[in-house]
């Protein structure tokens, strides 16, 4: 099975990189949300290596941020410049701040989105409500969780599971769903747009 993957996924790749006519000029390919402290040197940064070697261009904070950047306004602009998102949800998740903020703004400006359930299950992330933020934001973090928590995605057990496969199959679905958005915005472009197969 992995074996079908990996072709898929680099000829994948390759159309999307090769093809100027598929390929928006985006600085960012793909945002990768995630929790830092559970994922950062595991699942997200080989993610964002795997992309690297791939060609895509990846946001990850700790590779793409250096001192003196300021948090909210470079993630922002990476969000809204990307052509879509992978949100690694991990047991800790929710109780960033920051990771609720991504989703959020990555849900509400419509950007597609695959989840990664890494070590937890979709039913066990909520948001909580401390009283230290606006019910309105907590409202729209909700709405963003649930969103997401209901958008076909990849799981993962870092104990037992195949790391070779699980990259393989998470960068042919990034690949496919870039390839997917580029041409939805190149027949938004010229409606009479067809895409020809490889």
């Amino acid at each position: 099975m992995q074996r079908l993957s990996v072709p898929c996924s680099k000829l994948a790749c390759t159309r999307y990189l090769a093809n100027p006519t598929l390929r928006n000029q985006n600085p960012c390919d793909i945002f990768i949300n995630h929790r830092g402290i559970d994922t950062k040197k595991t699942i997200s940064g080989l993610l964002y290596d795997r992309f690297t070697r791939l060609g895509l261009n990846s946001f990850l904070d700790s590779k793409n941020l250096k001192p003196g950047d300021k948090l909210f306004v470079e993630i922002n602009a990476a969000i809204k410049e990307c052509s879509a998102g992978i949100a690694v949800f991990s047991p800790r998740y929710c109780d960033s701040y920051f990771c609720l903020h991504e989703l959020t703004m990555l849900m509400e400006s419509k950007k597609r989105v695959i989840p990664i359930f890494c070590d937890v299950k979709p039913s066990e992330l909520c948001v909580k409500d401390d009283r230290t933020r606006p019910a309105a934001e907590i409202r729209r973090f909700r709405l963003a969780l649930e969103e997401a928590k209901y958008t076909v995605g990849l799981t993962f057990d870092t104990c037992n599971g195949d790391w070779s496969e699980f990259l393989a199959k998470a960068s042919d679905a990034v690949t496919k769903n870039l390839l997917d958005v580029e041409e939805a915005r190149l027949r938004s472009i010229n409606p009479t747009y067809k895409h020809i197969p490889a």
